[in-house]
């Protein structure tokens, strides 16, 4: 029994086949190699066209390769986990520690309170002691839908906690539930009736729910109802089977003008004073509100990597990958992050510790509060913990939460977004709060279970997306020109090649301009007949094809090999362009004018929620260009300008077709071929579509314009 006792909660696993992924790397750098011997070796003289052309080309591939490289740190040693849970029950089941659970939600017109109540019965369900549960809903838009949608979830989850945990459900989202289980369970008559009621009660309160906010308002009784909704230490606070309920929190935090709200960072930190008097979990869970718990058991698996006697009291938070339910079969628009979940974050771990990605992380109360690993005691007494009760009455915790909600507190204590909580001033607070946690000494850890922890609600139109990249890049470059940035706010604090993993998402910005360079200038000096690639009878040749089809052919194989589809990964190829040129170059624009003191960061939250005609386009994989903005406009002259070189690059084709092989234009054709058909939904969005979703004729005037003058100065 003694050596059970100390067996471990959980399991650490290297990757396989890294024998032949690091052979695969050492090759593909030889061919690097290769073609910048040639680059130098071939640099046109002064008195030759296109030297400039060259050397500009030169840097891209540089940059290119040292991107890559930190790309390859990144694969380089993925590990895998796996929990115990079993061992937890016997040895911990009486000791587990309380949990406290933070949803954010800001718009219930973005973030309907219907969805926003399903992530919250989906977390109040979790298979763990419900009266070690608290769950807090932080609306930043103090709105009364939402509040009024939380008073509905308060008395539906008496019936739907004990159905769920009789019946073993997943998930315990009712939406999702019988979303997926569309037909009752016949087999038995017992859980068929219970069902049929149970979805019936659903029904009736997302049926008011919308009604209500249709409607845009509630009745004076509910506006005044402003409270602790349900309160897990009242023994009246029961399900109709007579078990307790977990505690249920709605906050609207102060806000007024004069004070800087620091959007969702704000409200996190609002929740983790409130709830340090209310409930005071040793452990937080941080979801957003489309987010919702996927796996009944993912609160067991968190809580083995913390309780586990061994390594347990070094770890500061446990990050479960982001996953979509709303992907289309090909993903459309490359949202998954099927290989940034599955392979990337892997090495992350491998490396010293996951990133926080901002939602679906467990972290310890100490460590986002500031508390420096080995500062105390870092071995929780997690039964001690949880004997340290508030034993105040609701109406008093209602009002010292007014206080630590109020917009003026942390005017009084301005540790809070700098030594405490998650950091303030950055779009990207999430990356930045962990970087900070693994700084003051704590480890993370990255969990990808079987059956997915969370799933929530991916962009749905292009802009969507390309406006959420352009937040995160901008937020990423953001960190790295910082005093936080990884070489320099890591040094000697953790490891290099952890700070490398960082960089392969900080630097996303300052890809724009490599890839912008190798989009337009090889396709403008085909047009103007400056050759900048060898002959394909050159044996200078081979290394170019061998980098791009060995590479590429990495990629396909890694994409499919994490799910997805031949068709999904060249989506993905055709928007890890779109990115490039659009969200990652206005993101890096935006950085360098704040750096010169012209604009502030913003917060731009994303939609979770679209018109019909919108969705059915999504549900037929048909990219929509619908709405009028730069980034299309910039996407759409990169496409017809490359389009307009093609066509007048064959002529170095058509002058000779015998002399293919040793045309000194042949790759660049075949490139700019390449990108022309990457772009073909572009061109339909210009031309053909006559939809909805089709490109605004302003956004077709202006690219036309720009790429038919960048080709007449081309020529000129």
């Amino acid at each position: 029994m003694e050596k059970k006792h100390h067996l471990p909660l959980y399991a650490t696993k290297s990757g396989k086949a890294r024998i032949a992924f690091q052979l695969f790397a050492l090759s593909l750098f030889v061919g690097i190699c290769f073609i910048f011997v040639y680059r130098v070796s071939n640099i046109p003289s002064e008195e030759e066209a296109g030297r400039w052309a060259w050397i500009g080309l030169f840097l891209s591939e540089l940059w290119f390769c040292f991107y890559w490289f930190m790309t390859l740190v990144v694969r380089w040693n993925p590990i895998y986990r796996c929990t115990f849970k079993d061992r937890l029950s016997i040895r911990y089941e009486e000791a587990l520690p309380d949990i406290d659970i933070f949803v954010c939600t800001a718009d219930p017109m973005i973030e309907p309170p219907a969805m926003v109540i399903n992530t919250v019965l989906s977390v109040m369900a979790y298979d763990y002691p419900p009266h070690k549960l608290n769950v807090y809903l932080s609306d930043d838009g103090c709105s009364d839908l939402t509040f009024y949608a939380m008073v509905e979830a308060s008395s539906f989850s008496k019936i739907w906690l004990p159905f769920c945990k009789k019946f073993k459900l997943e998930p315990r989202s009712p939406e999702a539930y019988f979303r997926t289980a569309v037909l009752e369970p016949l087999e038995d008559p017992v859980k068929a009736k219970e069902w049929s009621s149970i979805k019936k009660s659903y029904e009736g309160m997302k049926k008011r729910i919308e009604t209500t906010t249709k409607l845009g308002r509630v009745s004076e009784d509910i506006r005044k109802q402003h409270k602790i909704l349900i309160d897990g230490k009242d023994p009246k606070a029961v399900d109709i089977e007579g078990q307790p309920l977990p505690t249920l929190v709605y906050l609207a935090r102060e806000k007024r003008p004069q004070y800087h709200h620091n959007f969702k960072a704000g409200a996190v930190n609002a929740l983790i004073r409130v709830s340090s008097r209310i409930s005071n979990g040793p452990i937080i869970l941080i979801l957003d509100c489309d987010m919702y718990s996927n796996n009944s058991e993912s609160m067991r698996d968190a809580v083995c990597f913390f309780m586990d006697e061994e390594k347990g009291h070094e770890f500061g938070f446990v990050q479960f990958p982001q996953s979509f339910e709303n992907l289309t079969k090909n993903d459309v628009y490359g949202n998954s992050l099927n290989v940034i979940s599955g392979v990337e974050i892997l090495g992350f771990d491998g490396n010293g510790g996951p990133c926080f990605v901002g939602t679906g992380c467990f972290h310890r109360r100490n460590a986002l509060c500031g508390q420096k690993y080995g500062d105390q005691e870092c071995k929780a007494n997690w039964k001690g913990w949880n004997d340290i009760k508030i034993e105040e009455s609701a109406s008093v915790l209602e009002d010292t939460s007014k206080v630590l909600a109020s917009c003026t507190y942390e005017e009084k204590y301005a540790q809070w977004g700098n030594e405490m909580g998650l950091k303030y001033g950055c779009p990207v607070e999430n990356i930045l709060t962990g970087l900070a946690i693994q700084c003051r000494g704590w480890r993370s850890i990255y969990f990808n279970p079987e059956r997915k922890g969370f799933l929530g609600l991916a962009p749905t139109t292009l802009l969507q997306t390309l406006v959420q990249h352009r937040r995160w890049s901008e937020g990423d470059f953001q960190i790295f020109v910082s005093r936080y940035c990884p070489f320099v706010y890591g040094y000697k604090k953790i490891p290099l090649k952890l700070q490398l993993s960082y960089c392969a998402y900080l630097l996303w910005a300052p890809n724009c301009l490599a890839t912008l360079y190798y989009v337009a200038v090889p396709s403008l000096c085909l047009l103007r007949g400056i050759p900048l690639f060898p002959k394909i009878s050159s044996a200078w040749v081979l290394p170019f094809a061998f980098v791009i089809i060995v590479h590429r052919a990495y990629s396909l194989g890694e994409f499919v090999w994490c799910g997805g589809t031949f068709q999904g990964w060249w989506n993905g190829q055709r928007m890890w362009l779109f990115k490039r040129i659009s969200s990652y170059f206005f993101a890096f624009i935006d950085n360098i004018l704040k750096l010169m003191g012209f604009t502030d960061s913003a917060f731009a939250i994303t939609a979770k929620v679209t018109k019909t005609d919108v969705s059915q386009r999504y549900e037929q994989e048909l990219m929509e260009f619908g709405a009028s903005s730069p980034m299309f406009t910039i996407i759409a002259t990169m496409a017809l300008l490359n389009a307009f070189c093609f066509v007048g690059g064959m002529k170095w084709v058509l002058m000779d077709m015998q002399i293919w092989f040793s045309n000194p234009f042949t790759l660049q054709i075949l490139l700019c071929a390449l990108l022309v058909i990457i772009n073909l939904p572009v061109y339909q969005g210009l031309f053909l579509r006559k939809d909805e979703g089709r490109m605004p004729s302003s956004v077709t005037q202006w690219s036309l314009m720009f790429a038919a003058l960048a080709c007449a100065l081309a020529c000129y």
